[in-house]
C-alpha cells in the first residue's frame, strides 16, 4: 500500500529523494526530532534499488551476508517508523526558492510539477545519480519485444524459472543475475563481445567456474537480430513480424548473434535480458544553482552541505574527493549530514551526541528496549 500524501504544507527538512540513502536520512535525523517530507519521481519508496533491481542480491550492507533490493528497502521503511516521515511519490521538485520566516530564519520553498508548494527549514537532496533509463538493445525492432520477452530488469524473478534464458551484458549486473539465475532456468546463456567481464572479480570467477562445469553458455558475440519463430515457415525467425506481433503463447524467441564479421549464431530462448547499463540523467538538480562536478553536487566532507547554505546532497548525487558510490557510503554521509541539520532546525538548542545503545531519551523515540515500559 502506498503511503498516504502529506497532510500539511511546511517541514523542519525535505528529502529529494526516496531511495534507501534518503530513507535512512529520515531515521538520523528522526533521532535529533527533525521531521521529514520525502519527494520521489518515482511512485514506490526504494528508489533504484526497488525500481531496477528488486529481486537482486546485494552483499555490501553491514550485518546482512546477502539481502535484495526489496527487503533493504521494507526494512528501512520499518526503521524509521517511529519518527512518522511524509511522502509525496510520483513527483519530481523542479524548482526551489530560498524566503525566511517572520523571526527571520532561512526557509526553502519546492514547487513541484504538479503545482504543489512546500517549505522547510533545509533541503536534502538524495536523488541517487538522477533518472535512470537502462540502455536498450542495440538491434532492429528490439522495442517490439520489450515488457514480454525482452527485459531490462528483473523485478519477479520467478517469471523466469524453468525458462530457457539469454543474459547479454558483462558488467555487474549481467554476471549478478546470470549468476541468480541459471540454478532455476531450464538454460542460461551469456552473451558478451569479448571474453572479459567488468564485473566483481569474485562474482566473474563463479561466472567462469558456471562455464566451465556447463551450468552457464557463453558465446562471444554482439546481439544482430532477434525474432519470433514463424511456426507456418521453414523455422527461422520472422524478424520482420514479430515485433508488431504479440503472439500469444510459447513461440521460441531467436536471437541472432555476430560471433566475427561473416558468422552468425542463432540462441533459441525464452526471454532475453539485457544489462548494458543505465543512462543517467541528473534532472532538475541540476538547474538548482548548486555547485556542480561533472553532473554531481560538490559537498564538503564534514556536514555535507552543498555550496548553497542549509542544502546538503547525499548517496549518489553527490562529489568530493575519495566518493565511492556505495549505499554504505551514503549511509555514512545521512549521519554527518543530520548533526549540522539539527543546527539549522534548532539554532537555540545544543547538540548532545548519543548512542542508541544507552540513551533512554533516543530509545523512547524508537519505541524500544527499557524506556517503552
Amino acid at each position: 500500500m502506498p503511503p498516504p500524501p502529506p497532510s500539511k504544507s511546511h517541514y523542519d527538512a525535505i528529502i529529494i529523494g526516496a531511495g534507501p540513502v534518503g530513507l535512512f536520512a529520515v531515521f538520523e535525523l528522526g533521532l535529533n526530532d527533525v521531521g521529514c517530507l520525502l519527494i520521489d519521481t518515482l511512485d514506490k519508496v526504494g528508489g533504484q534499488c526497488a525500481e531496477l533491481y528488486p529481486e537482486k542480491p546485494i552483499y555490501d550492507i553491514p550485518a546482512f551476508p546477502v539481502i535484495t533490493g526489496q527487503e533493504l528497502t521494507d526494512a528501512l521503511m520499518e526503521q524509521i517508523k517511529p519518527f512518522n516521515p511524509e511522502f509525496l511519490l510520483g513527483t519530481t521538485v523542479i524548482e526551489y526558492t530560498k524566503s525566511t520566516d517572520e523571526e527571520g530564519a532561512l526557509l526553502y520553498q519546492v514547487r513541484t510539477d504538479e503545482g504543489g508548494v512546500y517549505t522547510a527549514k533545509v533541503l536534502v537532496v538524495a536523488s541517487g545519480g538522477g533518472n535512470f533509463t537502462p540502455k536498450r538493445l542495440p538491434i532492429a525492432d528490439a522495442a517490439g519485444y520489450e515488457g514480454r520477452r525482452l527485459w531490462y530488469a528483473v523485478r519477479q524473478r520467478k517469471q523466469f524459472a524453468k525458462q530457457h534464458l539469454v543474459v547479454c551484458g558483462g558488467g555487474d549486473s549481467a554476471v549478478d543475475w546470470a549468476l541468480a539465475l541459471y540454478e532455476d532456468a531450464a538454460s542460461l546463456t551469456v552473451v558478451h563481445r569479448r571474453p572479459e567481464f567488468r564485473a566483481a572479480p569474485d562474482s566473474v570467477r563463479k561466472l567462469h567456474l558456471a562455464i566451465e562445469a556447463g551450468s552457464i553458455g557463453l558465446v562471444i558475440g554482439a546481439p544482430h537480430a532477434m525474432g519470433e519463430r514463424d511456426s507456418q515457415s521453414d523455422g527461422t525467425a520472422n524478424k520482420a513480424e514479430g515485433a508488431a506481433n504479440k503472439a500469444e503463447g510459447p513461440a521460441p524467441l531467436l536471437l541472432d548473434v555476430k560471433t566475427d564479421p561473416t558468422t552468425i549464431e542463432t540462441l533459441t530462448c525464452d526471454h532475453v535480458l539485457a544489462f548494458y547499463g543505465l543512462t543517467m540523467k541528473p534532472g532538475p538538480v541540476a538547474d538548482f544553482g548548486l555547485a556542480m562536478h561533472d553532473g554531481l553536487i560538490v559537498v564538503d566532507t564534514e556536514k555535507f552541505e552543498t555550496s548553497v547554505p542549509g542544502v546538503f546532497a547525499i548517496g549518489d548525487i553527490n562529489h568530493y574527493p575519495g566518493k565511492l558510490k556505495l549505499i554504505l557510503s551514503g549511509f555514512h554521509e545521512a549521519a554527518l549530514m543530520a548533526q549540522q541539520v539539527f543546527r539549522y532546525v534548532y539554532p537555540d538548542r545544543r547538540l548532545r551526541f548519543q548512542y542508541t545503545t544507552s540513551s533512554s531519551q533516543l530509545q523512547r523515540k524508537l519505541g524500544v528496549g527499557k524506556a517503552t515500559g
